[in-house]
């Protein structure tokens, strides 16, 4: 029987470089945890499920309206408003327990500085606090008068995990540039390292079987790889129609694999033993 997939978001964060060994710019990479349920020893993009917090009707109060509306809009094959709306939440939470990473807005409409002693620590005992399932992102929005910076976030691709796979999700990928003053720190748990690493690098490594990823991640990479700036990324997904990819999963020799519709084939470790 085919699993339903479960709702997720991915975040592409990208950064700038000065490096003229990496040109261009950088990719947050994480390693998920080899006894993950859900590609082990995988590197991925920070990102994670939706949970059922992330689609409460209160959350719409910590959110600008016109984002409310731009993020009900864009993912417009979702038929509850709310459902939507998490999906946004999602990426920005996923983001800031993964990643240590907080795309929102202070009440005066910056961005939150890690590099304030005083802010940082008090962000860092919210984040263990929220990992530890001992307090909610919602209610750090709240107590905090955050605002989640969905105008940050822009929709760039949409995977839908293999039918025959025993567990499915069906993501929505969102690219960002690395918020000012804040540094990426993996959570040491369901993500156990984490790298910045030029797109080109990236595959170059994998190719070298030193850098293991999976369809939607390699993918991406390579879409990554055609643009010289963040900014030309990030225009590219103006008026973009992005639709969804249903990978299919496939065995060959005792090994499974992935393949994309255009008939490409990668090898796939989508759950642990």
């Amino acid at each position: 029987m085919t699993v339903a997939p479960l709702d997720a978001s991915t975040v592409i964060l990208l950064r700038r470089t000065t490096n003229k060994a990496t040109p261009k710019f950088e990719v947050l990479m994480v390693l998920r945890n080899s006894k993950s349920v859900f590609v082990p020893s995988a590197y991925v993009f920070p990102g994670g499920k939706v949970e059922r917090d992330d689609c409460l009707p209160d959350i719409e109060n910590y959110c600008n309206k016109d984002d409310l509306v731009k993020a009900k809009s864009v993912l417009e094959e979702i038929s509850s408003s709310q459902a939507a709306l998490g999906i946004w939440i999602a990426a920005i939470r996923e983001t800031f327990e993964e990643a240590g990473l907080l795309l929102a807005y202070k009440s005066d409409g910056t961005i939150p500085s890690f590099s304030h002693e005083k802010t940082g620590q008090k962000l860092r005992e919210y984040r263990t606090a929220i990992n530890n399932g001992n307090f909610k992102f919602v209610n750090m929005l709240k107590k905090e008068n955050f605002m989640p910076a969905f105008d940050r976030l822009h929709y760039f691709s949409h995977w839908i995990t293999p039918e025959l796979s025993p567990l499915r999700y069906d993501t929505r990928f969102f690219v960002t540039e690395m918020p000012e003053n804040q540094n990426a720190l993996h959570d040491g748990d369901e993500v156990i390292k984490h790298v910045w690493i030029n797109p080109a690098q990236a595959l170059q490594k994998h190719s070298e079987q030193k850098f293991f990823m999976v369809a939607p991640t390699i993918v991406t990479l390579e879409e990554l790889c055609q643009f010289e700036t963040i900014e030309d990324v990030i225009g590219s997904t103006k008026n973009k129609k992005v639709k969804a990819t249903l990978t299919l999963m496939t065995f060959e020799k005792n090994e499974i694999q992935e393949q994309t519709p255009d008939g490409r084939i990668f090898r796939a470790v989508i759950t642990s033993d």
